[in-house]
C-alpha cells in the first residue's frame, strides 16, 4: 500500500510518497501530472504515522528546527554505484556543509568519475532528505533538478542559503 501526502515550502509544494515502511519518494509536483494530494497532516498522513512524521520533520526543518532527518527511507531499484554515492552523501554530509562532485565521488569508494556525480544527484527519488542539494561544482553551485519547473539552481541556493552554507545573497 503506499500513502501520499504534502507540505507547503518556502521552495515550493513537496509531495511525500510512503510504503508504511519507508519514504519512497519526495517530490516537486508538476502540473498536469499525477493525482492531486492532500496538504498536511491529512489524507495519506492520517492513516500512515511514518508519512506523517516525514512531513513533521520536513515542516521542522523548513522552519529550522531540525538539522538531519532519520525517518527510514528506500531508494528503490537503483545501480550500487548510486546506492554507495547516495548513501554516502547521506551518512557524510551534514547540515551546512557541502561537498563537491569530486569529493563525493571520492568519499563513495566507488570509481564512479565526478561527472556521473550529477547524473546521480538527478537520480535522487528523496531530495532534502538524501541532501542532493549540498553538492556542488568545484567553481560554482553546479547543477539541481530539484525544485518548481526552472526554479532548479534558485531552489539549490535557497535551501543552502538555509542551511548556513551559503553566505545570503546581497539582492
Amino acid at each position: 500500500m503506499s500513502f501520499s501526502g504534502s507540505i507547503a515550502t518556502p521552495v515550493g509544494l513537496l509531495e511525500v510518497h510512503s510504503d508504511g515502511v519507508a519514504v519512497r519518494r519526495v517530490t516537486w509536483p508538476r502540473p498536469g501530472f499525477g493525482a492531486p494530494v492532500a496538504v498536511g497532516a491529512t489524507g495519506g498522513a492520517a492513516r500512515d504515522p511514518l508519512l506523517a512524521e516525514a512531513l513533521a520533520q520536513l515542516e521542522a526543518y523548513f522552519a529550522g528546527a531540525l538539522s538531519a532527518f532519520d525517518v527510514p527511507f528506500d531508494l528503490g531499484a537503483q545501480p550500487d554505484v548510486t546506492n554507495a554515492v547516495l548513501h554516502a552523501l547521506y551518512d557524510g554530509v551534514r547540515h551546512g556543509e557541502t561537498v563537491t562532485y569530486g569529493e563525493l565521488a571520492e568519499r563513495s569508494g566507488t570509481s564512479v568519475p565526478a561527472r556521473a556525480i550529477g547524473s546521480i544527484m538527478g537520480a535522487n527519488p528523496i531530495p532534502i532528505i538524501v541532501p542532493c542539494h549540498r553538492v556542488v561544482a568545484s567553481d560554482g553551485l553546479g547543477g539541481y533538478s530539484g525544485g518548481t519547473p526552472g526554479e532548479g539552481l534558485r531552489t539549490k541556493r535557497w535551501l543552502l542559503e538555509h542551511e548556513g552554507a551559503l553566505p545570503q545573497a546581497l539582492f
